[in-house]
Parts: structure tokens; C-alpha cells; sequence
């Protein structure tokens, strides 16, 4: 997905849909007034005050996660309108921004749009504005994400293809930086996903090891695997004794990231559980439970995620990440 910051009039912004963000305030007990963000309120003038009106009516509250689908009919260059609800304006914050750009995206994802301008974040809103972009980045690589790699595909084209987030100042090196780091987090965070989507016979102990290893590779990071021979003179008593049940070999993977070679200290150390397979050893888990639990190496796959994101950003620190990975499977 190609996103990009640019800096142009709403007006004349062409794509398939532009969501912009509205968010309310109360003034009195009951009542509330709609806050629309300065692009959102161009976006009302262009359209004679429509969705004021709407929410007037009642139809649109401006709650969080709330979408209003509006078509311009050529008063603007893109194609429809998506207001999308951020809540309470006294109550925004970074985590409202990101959510709201997933829903948004995830929503125009189904309807077949490809192109997407995205203007959710705001001067006005009290955030530094850097964060506010990341967020919107971060919620819409995060919103968008599908596991199909085992689909067949449906043929249906459906599936946005580039975002522009209309921002001033798009030329800010802050916000190039702040677009790279969301990109790098919301990566890390799908490749993490990925290996939890998979099933267990595909993402067997030595299939994880051999994932962290090629991660490993591409992102500058040290990677050592240990074999049972080497667990058994290390005294890795626990983990051996879970793997016994299993035709697969354990493995135990070291991933190390040296941002600060000279510092004295031993750096920061991550742990995750890599039970890539757990059928509850001795005692089963009962049908309905064992679907999913392939998820009990969700804590490695967050974890080895971690360390991608790690290597992406390149952060003036030393971490070091263990992976205990095997099956539980009875004995």
C-alpha cells in the first residue's frame, strides 16, 4: 500500500473516497453541539452545510467508530465522502485517531475503493501533530490487515492500493519521520499476526525459527537456534519435557539487536512463549477449545514482531530476545 503526505485543496483532492473526522461537545446536560475538524468543516461549506444538517436530524452523532457515507454529486473531486465519529472532543487522543482511521479504511476497504485521502488528523485537536499522523498511519495499515494467503481469490478488485493523508506542511521532516515510524510498528505488528494466522502444521518450531532467522537477516539482527543437544547441555530441563510428546524437535531462538555496543549495560531482554501447537499435554483441551490453540505462540510472535521493529528503527539500545518454541502434545 503506498501512503503518502501531501498538501493540496480539498476540493480538489481526486479519489475514490475522503474521510474526514467530526468529533462533539457538550453544552448543557443533555444537548451537544457537533465539532467538525477545519477540513471537515470545508468539506460541510462545499456541500451547503449537509452534514450539519444530518446531524441535525439526528442521524449522525459523531460517536466514535460512527461512519456518515456522503456523495458530493461533483461538488468536490472525490468520488464520496466518509465522516467518520471520533467521540467526545475533550476525550481525543492518539488512540482515538488510530482507531478511527482503522475503522474508516477497513469500512472503504469492503466497498471496493481503492484510492483514499485521509484528513482524520488536526491542528486543532490538543496532540502534537506528528503523533496524530502516526496514528493514522498506524490505524489504517493495522485496520486494512487480512490473513489469505490459503483464500482463493474472489476476483472482486477490492482493496485500497494508496492513501494520501492531507495534512499542512507536508514537506515537515517530522512528519516523514512520523509516517516511517507508523509504517515500521504497523509491519512489525501484521508480520506478528501473520505468524499467529497460521496453522500449526505449517508453523512448526522449526518453521518459527526458520521465519525469525530470514526476519533476522533482512532487518540486521543476530539470530542463534538451539537444538535439543544444545538445550540438554544448557539443563533446559522444562522445555525439553513438554517437546517429549511431539514428534517435532524444539528449538530455542536468540535474537539479538546491538544498538549501543560500547554501554556498559546488559541491555533489555524480551521473552516469548512459543507453544506453537497446544493440545493441553496430559490433560486435552475439549474440542471446542482446540481450534485455537495454535495462538499459544502468540507471546513469540509478538516478541520476534518486537525485534523487526527493533531492527527497522534502530534505537540506540541493546535487546536481546529468547524464544522457547515447541508442541505440547500428550505423551
Amino acid at each position: 500500500m503506498d501512503i503518502r503526505i501531501i498538501e493540496q485543496a480539498v476540493k480538489d483532492t481526486q479519489c475514490d473516497a475522503l474521510a474526514v473526522g467530526a468529533t462533539y461537545k457538550k453544552v448543557g446536560n443533555q444537548a451537544k453541539e457537533l465539532m467538525l475538524s477545519a477540513t471537515a468543516r470545508e468539506v460541510d461549506s462545499l456541500l451547503g452545510g449537509l452534514i450539519q444538517s444530518i446531524y441535525a436530524e439526528g442521524e449522525f452523532k459523531g460517536d466514535l467508530g460512527e461512519l456518515l457515507t456522503l456523495h458530493p454529486m461533483g461538488k468536490l473531486a472525490a468520488k464520496r465522502i466518509v465522516v467518520v465519529g471520533m467521540g467526545p472532543e475533550e476525550k481525543i487522543h492518539t488512540q482515538v485517531i488510530r482507531r478511527a482511521s482503522a475503522t474508516a479504511t477497513r469500512h472503504l476497504q469492503q466497498t471496493g475503493a481503492h484510492q483514499v485521502a485521509l484528513a482524520l488528523q488536526s491542528e486543532e485537536f490538543n496532540l502534537d501533530f506528528d503523533e496524530s499522523v502516526r496514528a493514522a498511519v498506524e490505524g489504517v495499515l493495522l485496520g486494512t490487515y487480512t490473513f489469505t494467503k490459503y483464500k482463493q481469490s474472489n476476483g472482486n478488485g477490492r482493496g485500497i492500493t494508496g492513501i494520501n493523508l492531507l495534512v499542512n506542511g507536508a514537506s515537515n521532516t517530522m512528519l516523514d519521520q512520523a509516517m516511517r515510524h507508523a509504517i515500521a510498528l504497523a509491519e512489525a505488528t501484521n508480520f506478528a499476526r501473520d505468524l499467529v494466522n497460521e496453522p500449526p502444521d505449517v508453523l512448526t518450531p522449526s518453521e518459527l525459527a526458520n521465519r525469525a532467522g530470514t526476519m533476522a537477516k533482512q532487518f540486521g539482527l543476530e539470530c542463534e537456534i538451539l537444538d535439543r543437544p544444545e538445550m540438554q547441555e544448557l539443563g533446559m530441563g522444562g522445555l525439553l519435557a513438554v517437546a517429549r510428546g511431539s514428534s517435532e524437535p524444539p528449538k530455542f531462538i536468540i535474537l539479538r539487536y546491538r544498538g549501543a555496543p560500547q554501554s556498559p549495560g546488559k541491555g533489555m531482554a524480551l521473552v516469548g512463549k512459543g507453544i506453537t501447537f497446544d493440545s493441553g499435554g496430559l490433560s486435552l483441551k475439549s474440542a471446542e477449545q482446540m481450534q485455537d490453540m495454535k495462538t499459544d505462540m502468540a507471546g513469540a510472535a509478538a516478541v520476534i514482531g518486537a525485534m523487526q521493529a527493533i531492527g527497522k528503527l534502530k534505537p540506540a539500545i541493546n535487546v536481546t530476545a529468547f524464544v522457547p518454541a515447541t508442541e505440547n502434545m500428550p505423551g
